[in-house]
């Protein structure tokens, strides 16, 4: 897979998760579209939207969403227009592991303590995965590319500079 492929593949997993995370917001602002996306007690937008438990440390949970993606799409952006430096590859990688990480919390929270999973939110759990891996897979082709150059770089000077003659 070639690397503009893998951007579009972060672009398109940020995107969609930015959707569908504004999607969690409108439903907390209207809650009628809560039965859109509740099949039954336990997979239920409303059972967990209800439950008391969709904040982190006082934010909400469709703001950590939501900010994240931005952030995501935001870093996402700068790497592609700066593709010579690592940092920005890396700090995607960074962002979108903990995004990975609030995820599996957010997992947790619904499973054990809720008891009920929220469609929408498996979705946005599941375009920040899809994000993850692809950043996972741009940052080891960046490396590549990064190391090839390094080794271009350093075998070009030594055959174009001549070596200065020797006295006998």
């Amino acid at each position: 897979m070639r690397t503009r492929d893998v951007r579009t593949v972060v672009y398109l997993a940020g995107g969609l998760g930015l959707i569908v995370a504004i999607y969690t917001y409108l439903e907390t602002v209207q809650a009628s579209l809560q039965k859109y996306c509740t099949i039954n007690s336990y997979v239920s937008c409303g059972a967990v939207a209800t439950s008391g438990k969709t904040t982190t440390l006082g934010i909400p949970d469709w703001f950590i969403g939501i900010a994240g993606f931005v952030v995501i799409l935001a870093v996402a952006a700068i790497a592609e227009r700066r593709k010579r430096e690592l940092l920005w590859p890396h700090l995607l990688l960074l962002i979108t592991t903990a995004g990975v990480g609030f995820s599996l919390y957010f997992l947790y929270v619904e499973v054990a303590e809720i008891h009920a999973l929220c469609p929408v939110c498996l979705a946005a759990w599941a375009f920040g995965w899809v994000a993850w891996v692809a950043v996972i897979v741009l940052v080891r082709k960046v490396r590549a590319k990064a190391r090839a150059r390094a080794a271009t770089a350093n075998a070009a000077p030594s055959a174009a500079v001549p070596t200065p003659p020797t006295e006998t």
